[in-house]
């Protein structure tokens, strides 16, 4: 029997989750900023700022084995009631860049997880239309298998990519629909879903494909922030809430644009928490508890 999502949840049943398990990707996006390679100390460090200066206004905060959970454990950087979710995903792709392809991470032991009183853990499936289901599920029950020998409750999440054969169509905002169908076979405790329209537009458009979304994945679900430019995401949170998403798990839209600031741990507090607090608002007053589902 895996755990309810109490422990990532907001007092009134949203979540409003941030997201720091970005890997060779935060190593692209510090680069830009400095002329010396980008140490995997750095990327580490980040991630203890983050988790330290966020974690008394997040409901959870999602990090990687390979640069974070240790030194934030270690280090007690986590505060408040804020719960830990481990990623059990191995990005596949360029160093310095976005991931190719996803596995389940040999290294991330579900027991230790939740010893180290995780909250859940989560998994990143790359969506194409093109692509296998059957090969999809396989993976997916491979995961499946972690949550279920350490109880901890499944997050999964998919990001939906253009077809490999280009010569093929590709309808981005259909083809979400039909991702979280798919994904409602595999039974996630909580499914993590593109924004509709990356949140630009009219907002009852992106509420309509948020129903939609709720329609046919039938359980909690929350958005992620990739993809939708910052000033956009706090609307779209609101749009997909009212469509019956249940909150965020979002890192970009509250961290990216602080990367290579000269006091990291200054911007987190002056520019961050503002735009996190006022998300955790829009999530109590819209979001649909995941209790309701």
């Amino acid at each position: 029997m895996r755990a309810p999502l109490t422990k990532l949840a907001r007092p009134s049943g949203a979540l409003a989750m941030v997201a720091v398990d970005q890997r060779e990707a935060l190593r692209g996006m510090f680069a830009p900023h400095q002329s010396a390679p980008v140490t995997d100390s750095q990327l580490t460090q980040f991630k203890v700022d983050v988790a330290r200066e966020l974690s008394p206004y997040a409901s959870a905060l999602l990090v990687d084995q390979e640069f974070g959970i240790d030194a934030i454990i270690d280090q007690k950087a986590l505060k408040g009631n804020c719960g830990l979710i481990a990623a059990a995903d191995l990005l596949v792709g360029p160093p310095g860049g976005a991931a190719t392809d996803t596995a389940v991470d040999p290294d991330v032991d579900p027991i230790r997880m939740r010893d180290i009183n995780s909250v859940g853990l989560k998994f990143l499936v790359l969506w194409r239309n093109d692509e296998s289901p059957d090969v999809r599920a396989k993976l997916v029950a491979e995961f499946n298998k972690l949550c279920q020998v350490s109880g901890l409750p499944s997050i999964i999440e998919i990001i939906v990519k253009p077809p490999t054969d280009s010569s093929r169509s590709f309808d981005r905002e259909e083809e979400l629909i039909i991702a979280a169908r798919e994904a409602a076979t595999w039974k996630p405790d909580l499914y993590k879903a593109e924004v509709p329209f990356h949140g630009e537009g009219d907002q009852s458009l992106i509420t309509r494909n948020a129903e939609r979304i709720s329609e046919a994945i039938g359980s909690p679900w929350v958005v992620l922030s990739n993809g939708v430019k910052q000033p956009f995401f706090n609307d779209a949170v609101k749009a997909c809430a009212i469509g019956g998403a249940s909150g965020f798990l979002a890192g970009r839209a509250v961290w990216a644009d602080i990367v290579g600031a000269p006091d990291i741990p200054k911007a987190l507090r002056e520019v961050s928490i503002p735009r996190l607090e006022k998300l955790a608002e829009t999530v109590d007053k819209y979001a649909k508890p995941w209790g309701s589902w």
